[in-house]
């Protein structure tokens, strides 16, 4: 059977027409003798006709084949026809690019929330925007309110936006999609905003979808005069896409926007207003029991010595972050395998205190970053 079926051409339904005399109709104005052909020879009985667009060949008003129902077409949608009689014969997908369904994260990240370290009220406040209204709509529902839309998390880099956003990945059901904001810049215009179109379309499809925009200050700017070359104007119309498709989608709260930047003094107003971005979520610089919990969190998996005083250390590194404790431990395990032992002392964890905390001091970028205070 399978090798006798002939093969279906693709086309779209534009236009669904009740009743016999509308699609005669239909079929003159669309003044082509293989359209009036299909609709009077439809293989379906039923009077209902469909306008359908085969791409680089004609309009044809057609019926359906045996095997599909009427309820299964709806207009706008991609369908298969035969070569023959063009009668619909299956129901296709919406067209996604396989860029953008690449971006879905397949396998569940190993991080959870216990492995994100100083900065609890940060957390605390994403998981009663993000888990909330997944688990329990019906408490939003009661009190009459919409939940939430967007969400940004803001912060010096290292501080654990994207880590947060991957235990959100971990913990919830949801379709979780990472965009990185310079995959949505395109060479050629319209590229980025037909992205930025079938991402949302995808994720409509899901039962409950978080998407998560990383660096969204890539292509999230503040608009500026008439005098932008074209390159700009281009990734205007892909912000100003996620703009009008923030607005757009279910209130219930089936998809989820997250976004991440280290400068949100740059971003565009129409993108940060309530509506669009509900809820700003700082993560700052973790405080001295935060920074104590960070270093016990990279330290858990390492050999160290049992009578180690992570609260020392974490006062010996003030103003730092997540990203560059995470480094004090690395190096400390350095200093450890050039001496040839095989368990970290403390004296390695305050020689690499000294290393990368002072050593460092005039790569660090926090201070720069630390301006929309």
């Amino acid at each position: 059977m399978m090798s006798e079926e002939a093969p279906l051409q693709v086309a779209r339904c534009t236009k669904i027409i009740a009743g016999e005399d509308g699609g005669e109709s239909e079929a003159a104005a669309a003044g082509n003798a293989g359209g009036m052909a299909g609709a009077m020879n439809s293989s379906n009985g039923s009077g209902t006709k469909y306008v359908i667009n085969v791409k680089q060949i004609a309009k044809f008003v057609v019926g359906l084949g045996e095997k599909v129902a009427p309820t299964d077409i709806e207009e706008g949608m991609r369908v298969g026809v035969d070569r023959t009689k063009y009668s619909i014969q299956i129901p296709l997908p919406p067209k996604i690019d396989p860029t953008v369904s690449l971006m879905t994260v397949e396998d569940k990240p190993d991080v959870t929330y216990d492995d994100v370290g100083g900065a609890k009220d940060a957390m605390e406040k994403l998981r009663e925007v993000l888990e909330t209204p997944l688990l329990h709509p019906e408490r939003f529902v009661a009190l009459g309110i919409d939940p939430p839309k967007g969400i940004l998390l803001y912060g010096p880099p290292g501080t654990g936006k994207t880590l947060s956003a991957r235990a959100v990945a971990n913990r919830t059901d949801a379709c979780f999609i990472r965009v990185i904001g310079s995959e949505l810049v395109q060479k050629y215009v319209g590229e980025g905003a037909r992205m930025v179109r079938e991402l949302f379309t995808m994720a409509r499809a899901k039962r409950a979808c978080i998407i998560f925009f990383d660096e969204i200050d890539a292509i999230g700017g503040a608009r500026g005069g008439g005098d932008d070359n074209g390159s700009d104007n281009e990734v205007q119309r892909t912000m100003l896409q996620i703009v009008t498709e923030l607005d757009g989608f279910d209130a219930r709260g089936n998809i989820k926007v997250l976004m991440a930047t280290n400068r949100p003094d740059t971003l565009d107003p129409a993108l940060l207003r309530p509506g669009r971005l509900d809820r700003k979520v700082e993560f700052g610089l973790p405080d001295l029991e935060g920074r104590g919990h960070i270093l016990k969190i990279h330290s858990k998996r390492m050999n160290c010595d049992r009578d180690i005083r992570f609260e020392l250390i974490a006062r010996l590194c003030p103003s730092t972050t997540g990203a560059e404790l995470h480094s004090v431990c690395t190096e400390a395990g350095m200093y450890a395998i050039r001496a040839r032992r095989k368990s970290v002392s403390e004296k390695d964890f305050l020689d690499s205190v000294n290393k990368v905390v002072k050593g460092y001091k005039k790569f660090s970028s926090t201070p720069k970053y630390m301006v929309y205070n």
